[in-house]
């Protein structure tokens, strides 16, 4: 029931689990302890965790338990179900990180908004997963608690930022988990997991509680073995929060409403630079395939010219970095956080805290975005970087006219070998190709596997919805797994 998807196969779904517990079949607390006793098996191997929970996981199983004896959750697609965070969101009380020195022992003083949307629904936190320090990087490689392994290869990576919450779906280590994605961290590590993950509309799901990287860029999501846990975990957390300001509510959050297997008349647009240059060939063919299988679905796919997001790596980088300088500012050492023990001035403990706390891709990035939002380069950086992003924008609005969804791959290769990109930042940003303009122009998209190459490393394929049309995502993303054969 929670053995090791790649050795046993096929797991139990969030909801098929969720569905027996509610039928009396299972115990949430056994579910729990199967969970824990995973973790205990593979992390040693994968170390998608920062922080386990098994105390509290267990206490709050019997919590749940006796609440749904009670008649609660009856309606809730979460009850009893194991799930695992990713640690730049907030949990009162206990340990967020941000997989960084400068954070090591943080404990925040009150829950995100969306921890609190799970407990609500039942869910049961197993602890805190892995990632890139303050969510800067794309393999996982950045974390100052060291690196996550992927399931499939121990030898790659599982992408990143939010490779611990990926690499513990595929690795058994939990039934679903919430990452964050600025510019592919849901989808990307999805994709070289083999497992799905959605990142919702920007405004869809309350920042509160989500530790920045880039305010305007970050945005909360899920990730599961299908998309129908997905959709489940979504519909849980999504809706509006008056402590976020960049909250907007919808008529309807029912996303599960849109898994369903039809896509006739549906019309997909396919960039045509999607498919050059820098996509590996198996890559291409996969998603060629998953194509062909829309298509014989009844829907409409056609290639189309999208030329501007060529220029959305270099905007998202100018932006996400001048936004992280800024948000990263607070970290001094005098409020909270790690503060160096060796000073002797204020500027020496700011100077040493930083240097002492910071990882070097953090540095970097906060170096270029210090260096971007500097009087002299202000206009020739950051405000050009703006224009590009209303650009992007208003290609992607101009697609969106003619199509209901664009398809694409979610990365131009499969899962890279541990340290290939380490010593070439340039190489691991351009990974980011596919992934950065969703972000910059606020859109939904959802990444789900469509094969393997012969390496037997899975590949992802990305679909991508005009603002606020999570559901037609879903709605595509399922018919395509449900009809898939491969």
């Amino acid at each position: 029931m929670t053995e090791s998807k790649l050795q046993e196969g096929t797991p139990m779904t969030a909801l098929a689990l969720s569905a027996k517990i509610k039928a009396g079949k299972v115990k949430v607390e056994d579910v729990v302890r199967q969970q824990l006793e995973v973790i205990k098996k593979e992390d040693a191997t994968y170390h998608c965790y920062i922080t386990v929970w098994e105390e509290e996981a267990l206490k709050r199983a019997r919590e749940v338990q006796a609440e749904i004896d009670a008649g609660q959750y009856a309606d809730s697609p979460l009850a009893g179900v194991p799930i695992a965070i990713k640690d730049n969101i907030c949990t009162k009380g206990q340990r967020t990180t941000c997989a960084s020195k400068m954070l090591e022992n943080f404990r925040p003083p009150y829950n995100a908004e969306v921890i609190d949307r799970l407990e609500a629904a039942g869910a049961v936190i197993l602890g805190k997963v892995n990632m890139d320090e303050f969510a800067m990087g794309s393999t996982t490689e950045t974390s100052y608690f060291g690196i996550t392994k992927n399931p499939h290869g121990v030898e790659y990576v599982p992408g990143g930022s939010s490779g611990g919450a990926a690499a513990a779906v595929a690795a058994g280590e939990a039934v679903v988990a919430l990452g964050s994605d600025t510019g592919g961290s849901i989808r990307q590590p999805s994709s070289f997991c083999g497992v799905t993950g959605i990142k919702p509309t920007y405004g869809t799901v309350s920042r509160y509680g989500l530790i920045a990287y880039a305010s305007s860029l970050d945005q909360i999501g899920p990730i599961g073995n299908t998309v129908a846990d997905c959709a489940s975990v979504l519909e849980v957390i999504a809706g509006h929060d008056a402590k976020d300001s960049t909250s907007v509510p919808t008529e309807s959050y029912s996303y599960t409403s849109a898994l369903v297997n039809d896509v006739k008349g549906k019309k997909i647009g396919i960039p045509k630079g999607y498919l050059g240059k820098g996509l590996e060939e198996e890559v291409k063919t996969a998603i060629l395939r998953a194509a062909k299988v829309l298509e014989e679905q009844g829907a409409i796919v056609e290639e189309f010219d999208l030329d501007i997001v060529d220029l959305a790596i270099p905007a998202y980088y100018v932006l996400a970095s001048a936004e992280a300088s800024s948000n990263l500012s607070r970290y001094d050492g005098v409020k909270y956080g790690y503060r160096t023990p060796d000073f002797e001035s204020l500027q020496e403990l700011y100077k040493k805290t930083r240097s002492e706390g910071f990882g070097q891709e953090v540095k970097r990035r906060m170096m270029i975005g210090a260096f971007v939002l500097s009087s002299g380069y202000y206009d020739a950086y950051y405000n050009k970087a703006l224009r590009v992003k209303a650009l992007i924008k208003e290609g992607f609005d101009r697609a969106f006219e003619k199509y209901d969804v664009i398809l694409g791959p979610t990365a131009p290769t499969t899962a890279l070998k541990i340290g290939e990109n380490l010593a070439d930042p340039l190489k691991m940003y351009l990974g980011d190709i596919y992934t950065v303009s969703v972000n910059l122009a606020g859109l939904p998209a959802i990444s789900l596997p469509c094969g393997k190459d012969s390496k037997g490393l899975p590949i992802g394929l990305q679909l991508i919805g005009k603002p606020f049309g999570d559901k037609d995502i879903i709605q595509v993303a399922y018919t395509f797994e449900q009809n898939d054969t491969v």
